[in-house]
């Protein structure tokens, strides 16, 4: 079993800023404001050669109501039932604070191994006098760190070593983004070139982002899917700013799912912390494999879901429509009319989108979205043989040529796919200067439906073929 830390405090002692020193990379939003975390979230961690998985939690507020604040305590309890031991973080600069103290209390009470560090030491005076604050918390022996200036890990890292695998650090990359093919005019014409990618790793988790617009039932999905109150949900819009991770298996497959902050359109977004919020639910995008798009099915594909499903649609990642609160609609025919409409006008570029209505809240259509997940995901990894490709080029050209040029056929010669995730092809053509866009959008289109690709996006580079007559 894997290592897990807890990090606690009270709000604004610099958890989040701790969290993203250990991961590595900013994955917590860090801002002066109190309260920015609401949520706990799970990642791996490291101190020098060793691995652990740590968990930021949001700040301990002396609240037990179902207030934003009571809720916050109520996940931080949750994440701390999870956690192996517990880092207790007090600020050094302003002092032990009576609600510490109250705190410190409270953790002596959980049975699990607590270590008191006291952040934001900088300097020899402020660690002096906050450490001698700290040991009247009775919590052991204080260590002076500073998150910020990564001072004290080697401190941690004798605390915690004894609990640690010995691991290497892997160097697994986690975007993967289209690649420059050296020398891919060199394969035209080779009708047995096959592109060698490499095989999907079954032990290795599909990621999977929930997005949408604020309030649409994005943490309530993610709550049904893993059959826990993992992620904190309520009336108020915007309760979710960090993306949120939870680990997940489902029909033999492990998801690793990301719930995201709301999105809203860039010109209603005033609040620093929010702009922080949306930025990271971009990132997780673009490190998502698939995107479930939850929309509210009262108002289904308003303007910005649209958006965020180009958004989606351009960074290549599979996408599937979750028409959440289906349970609250009572013209349920007009609805379906009325989204057939939209995906044929508004999301053009992305024929066959596939869609499942659900209510969240009810736990209804779960496992028929998840169904819906594995099988868009296939798709994204389809592979085409090159001589089954060709001869389908030439079918589709016979029944609707390229636009001749100057007069000339302008003759589409090879096709070959060099990629998958999301489907890529390369096609060389006479005078690729001279194809249109409308031609291009057909051949996607074709390929699409002659092998059965709903759902993702297809990309169709245009190459120029060589000329036979000219010598190299």
């Amino acid at each position: 079993m894997t290592f897990t830390l807890a990090i606690v405090g009270r709000p604004n002692v610099g958890k989040s800023t701790l969290f993203n020193r250990l991961a590595g990379k900013k994955l917590a939003i860090v801002n002066d404001t109190p309260g920015v975390t609401r949520d706990w979230r799970e990642a791996e961690g490291f101190l020098y050669e060793r691995k652990f998985r740590i968990i930021d939690t949001a700040g301990l507020e002396e609240s037990f109501d179902e207030s934003i604040q009571g809720r916050m305590r109520q996940q931080t309890e949750a994440a701390i039932r999870r956690a192996d031991a517990i880092l207790f973080l007090v600020d050094g600069r302003a002092g032990i604070t009576p609600l510490d103290e109250h705190f410190a209390q409270w953790l002596r009470k959980q049975k699990k191994p607590v270590t008191l560090a006291v952040n934001k030491c900088e300097n020899e005076k402020i660690i002096r006098n906050a450490l001698a604050e700290a040991y009247r918390l009775g919590l052991g022996e204080p260590i002076a760190i500073s998150a910020e200036h990564a001072l004290g890990m080697e401190d941690l890292y004798n605390i915690f070593a004894p609990h640690f695998p010995e691991e290497a650090i892997p160097t697994d990359l986690e975007e993967d983004e289209l690649a420059e093919f050296d020398g891919l005019d060199e394969i035209e014409g080779l009708e047995d070139y096959e592109f060698k990618e490499e095989e999907v790793d079954p032990e290795k988790p599909l990621k999977i982002a929930i997005v949408g617009r604020p309030n649409v039932g994005k943490s309530t999905l993610l709550n049904a899917i893993v059959q826990e109150h993992r992620s904190m949900t309520g009336p108020e819009a915007g309760i979710t700013r960090d993306a949120v991770t939870v680990d997940w298996e489902y029909a033999g497959q492990k998801f690793r799912l990301v719930d995201t902050a709301g999105m809203r359109r860039k010109s209603k977004i005033q609040d620093e912390i929010e702009k922080m919020s949306v930025e990271d639910s971009l990132r997780a995008i673009r490190l998502a494999q698939a995107v479930i798009l939850v929309t509210d099915a009262n108002l289904p594909l308003e303007k910005q879901d649209i958006q965020i499903a180009e958004h989606v649609i351009d960074e290549g990642r599979a996408l599937i429509l979750a028409i959440n609160k289906w349970d609250t609609v009572r013209n349920r025919a007009e609805v379906l009319e009325e989204l057939s409409y939209k995906f044929d006008t508004s999301l053009a570029q992305l024929k066959q989108i596939p869609f499942q209505t659900i209510s969240a809240t009810n736990n209804k259509n779960i496992d028929r979205l998840l169904d819906m997940v594995l099988k868009t995901y296939t798709c994204w990894n389809t592979r085409i043989k090159t001589a089954g490709l060709n001869r389908w080029l030439a079918r589709i050209e016979s029944q609707n040529p390229a636009p001749l040029v100057g007069g000339r056929r302008n003759r589409l010669k090879y096709i070959t796919q060099i990629k998958t995730r999301p489907p890529t092809f390369a096609v060389w053509a006479a005078q690729p200067e001279h194809l249109p866009k409308s031609h291009r959008r057909y051949i996607i289109n074709a390929l699409r439906r002659d092998y059965e690709i709903p759902g993702v996006p297809i990309r169709l580079l245009v190459r120029k073929s060589k000329n036979p007559y000219t010598k190299d």
